[in-house]
């Protein structure tokens, strides 16, 4: 192990600290050769360490009677009844999808699709919180951000199909924010018995370390590094750093695995993600406080002349590391060969703490696994209250010219938030498995049904950035709220969440102040709702030329429906059933789309949160709705009741005439919490009100004809349709 030169040019390589050599020198009590560098680097990147991050991740609730496994493994999981678990995560690929848009959102995919199988449990539904740019323009920006959302959708919808796993739902938002860095998150739901989930453990001093799954090239070397800083002019040049994917495969390494889950050879398993053989090798070690030795020179690989480096490395896609039971190698490997995967035995778990390589019979690297993961760097970075608060908190409305509620309506319906995404769903599978009870389009909660146990599990992914730009506390509590209440408006009771944490450089003390209340406001939201967290993911470093990203703490919500066939829909059922508008509306406008539709500003103070009401709420939808007493229901958020009453409008093809008592004519597009509209049929009103208790509601108007008209806005059906399922396509296919 050879001395290494121009040691300062390959920390800086490698994003450490002349601190952080130190403090391998004395972990290793020697120096370090390239190898070992590249480990620390890796597993003490933000990606894989979350050192910016970790103390302020410390205190999230994770914890409730139907709670399997939280955070700290490939994925969470929850009881859904019936000897059933529900294993569910959500993760970033923001760096790589903006760099190549295609490969970057399908490799995401696939990630995030392998961390739910490694448990055991097969994929059964997909979502994607998607955040890009202005598009509107006719500027080089906005083309490139087109070319971004046609390049990413592509990408899911490619990988997710080929998989056979349905893209069920899920978000997409656009700001300017997002220029320099757009956010694709990913999430997946599986399926497993309760009693048969696996874990990403190496023990058993003896058992084999088996390599399964694609071969191993250099694409994607450096990838945990890379997310672990901002974009320049110069990270044009970090196209080799984005892995290439073959859904293919991975289908194949998915059924492989889940025939293997049938026997009792496994001792543990583990994707290789971001840092693919160093992160899976040391985490399953780690995990067990065990040792192992590798032989790199067995690792199949598909280039030539690849170095013990570039083995660790590697993020190339669809492979897996199995600890398994001695003696059980060549059936391990009859069955992977039968689905033609590569699978090799490379190694072996030890007594010794240690991660010791070989090349070819000659040590090449000799670390200690704890210190990895235990003494990586955990970072108090400086924080600081973001300056720009000040000159935007105490904007209103009354700061502005006023504008008519038609020219209003007219220009909300039309806004890039609230149009039909039907462009991007479309391209994606949603029905494959014949379980998908409602899907993207259909507004708020997307659905399947469960059919061995009869319950449907609803989930949605949710986050208003303007909300959390103005108020990044309140504004993750709201993430939380909005994802719980969507969950509720399908008749299923919200259980836990999933979040990817995208946020600026942490290096910025404005941007690690926004992070730190972020994760103060999840933490309280979930604790007042009890939805704990089971899992999730941090993106930093979401920064170009030195403008970040608005907080963007995107939350996954997923529920459980104890009877599939009491699925509460959010469109219109019936001509002439009364609607009521539960909730109190006030004049509350902070970070709302009318305020940055209609003044292009993003100011003022969020609408006010109350935990008791919004789970009262929550409990009234989901009570009725067991009664049967519920035709449907949609939560009011952005927009307003205005624009979520047209929604449902342009969805069911049914028109409305309601009029809703307000202070202000304009509250009509006031954002207020904790209100849905609700659809019941005349005979079952007297039921529902009767268990209204201390909400506040009015009945509103009722469905039926040709004609939006809610108070002073009035707008022809198919006029509105048109607008709301055209303009899309139009943006991101035309040359505006």
């Amino acid at each position: 192990m050879s001395t290494l030169e121009n040691i300062q040019t390959i920390l800086k390589q490698h994003k450490l600290s002349n601190d952080d050599y130190a403090h391998i020198k004395k972990i290793l009590g020697r120096e370090p050769n390239l190898v070992e560098i590249g480990i620390f680097s890796a597993m003490w990147s933000e990606h894989c360490s979350y050192k910016s991050s970790k103390r302020h991740l410390n205190g999230f609730p994770t914890k409730a009677p139907w709670v399997i496994q939280g955070p700290g493994e490939n994925a969470g999981v929850i009881d859904i009844g019936g000897g059933y678990a529900a294993v569910f995560k959500m993760e970033s690929h923001n760096h790589p999808s903006f760099i190549e848009p295609y490969q970057g959102a399908a490799t995401g995919v696939g990630g995030i699709m392998r961390d739910v199988f490694t448990m055991g449990a097969r994929p059964i539904a997909n979502l994607n919180a998607l955040r890009f740019g202005n598009v509107l323009n006719k500027d080089n920006i906005s083309a490139h951000q087109r070319y971004l959302v046609r390049g990413a959708v592509a990408g899911i919808g490619g990988y997710g199909n080929c998989m056979g796993v349905p893209t069920i739902g899920g978000e997409t938002s656009f700001d300017e924010c997002y220029n320099g860095n757009i956010l694709v998150n990913a999430f997946t739901l599986g399926l497993a018995k309760s009693d048969e989930i696996f874990y990403g453990r190496a023990e058993g001093i003896g058992n084999p370390v088996i390599y399964v799954g694609s071969k191993t090239g250099r694409d994607g070397l450096g990838g945990a590094v890379m997310s672990s800083d901002s974009f320049t002019e110069a990270s044009k040049s970090l196209r080799p750093t984005v892995q290439v994917g073959d859904p293919f495969t991975e289908k194949l390494l998915l059924e492989a695995c889940l025939e293997l889950f049938k026997t009792d050879y496994v001792v543990g398993i583990q994707d290789m993600g971001a840092a693919g053989l160093t992160s899976s090798s040391f985490e399953m070690a780690g995990r067990s406080g065990s040792g192992m030795i590798m032989h790199l020179d067995r690792v199949p690989a598909r280039e030539e002349g690849m170095t013990p480096y570039e083995f660790m490395l590697s993020e190339s896609q669809e492979r897996m590391l199995i600890c398994a039971r001695k003696g059980t190698e060549q059936a391990i490997i009859d069955i992977f060969e039968k689905w033609d995967l590569d699978c090799a035995v490379i190694g072996e778990v030890t007594a010794t703490g240690n991660m010791e390589l070989f090349w070819h019979g000659e040590k090449c690297a000799d670390v200690p696994v704890n210190p990895v993961s235990e003494e990586a760097p955990i970072l108090d970075r400086p924080m600081s209250r973001p300056t720009y608060l000040d000159a935007i908190e105490n904007v209103t409305l009354n700061d502005f010219d006023g504008i008519d509620n038609q020219t209003a309506f007219e220009k909300l319906i039309a806004s890039m938030e609230v149009v039909d995404k039907g462009w991007i769903y479309q391209q994606y599978d949603s029905m494959v498995q014949a379980n998908t009870v409602k899907k993207g389009g259909e507004l708020d909660a997307s659905v399947i049904r469960i059919k061995e146990t009869g319950v449907a599990l609803a989930m949605s992914a949710d986050c208003n950035v303007r909300y959390c730009y103005i108020d990044p506390k309140a504004g993750a509590a709201a993430a939380v709220i909005e994802s719980g209440r969507n969950v509720a408006m399908s008749g299923a009771t919200p259980k836990a969440i999933t979040d990817c944490l995208n946020y600026g450089n942490p290096e910025n003390p404005e941007v690690m102040w926004q992070f730190a209340q972020g994760c103060l406001g999840i933490k309280e939201a979930c604790l007042e709702l009890n939805t704990p967290v089971i899992g999730g993911n941090v993106s930093l470093y979401n920064e170009t030329n030195g403008k970040s990203v608005f907080p963007t703490p995107a939350i996954a919500m997923v529920g459980v429906n104890e009877d599939q066939h009491k699925v509460l829909l959010s469109t219109f059922q019936k001509e002439g059933n009364t609607l009521y508008l539960i909730g109190e509306s006030k004049s509350e406008f902070g970070g709302s789309l009318y305020m940055k539709e209609l003044y292009a500003t993003v100011a003022g103070t969020i609408p006010s949160i109350n935990y008791t009401t919004e789970r009262a709420l929550w409990n009234l939808v989901i009570e009725a709705n067991k009664k049967g007493l519920l035709a449907s229901a949609k939560d009011c958020s952005s927009g307003g009741v205005a624009i979520a009453l047209a929604k449902m409008v342009c969805v069911s093809s049914k028109g409305i005439k309601a009029t809703i008592n307000v202070t202000d004519k304009r509250d009509i597009f006031a954002e207020s919490m904790s209100r849905a509209i609700i659809e019941v049929a005349p005979e079952n009103c007297a039921a529902f009100e009767a268990m209204l208790g201390d909400l506040q509601s009015q009945k509103i108007g009722i469905d039926g004809g040709d004609i939006f008209s809610v108070n002073d806005v009035t707008m022809n059906l198919s006029d509105m349709q048109s607008v709301y399922y055209n303009t899309f396509k139009q943006v991101i296919e035309g040359d505006l």
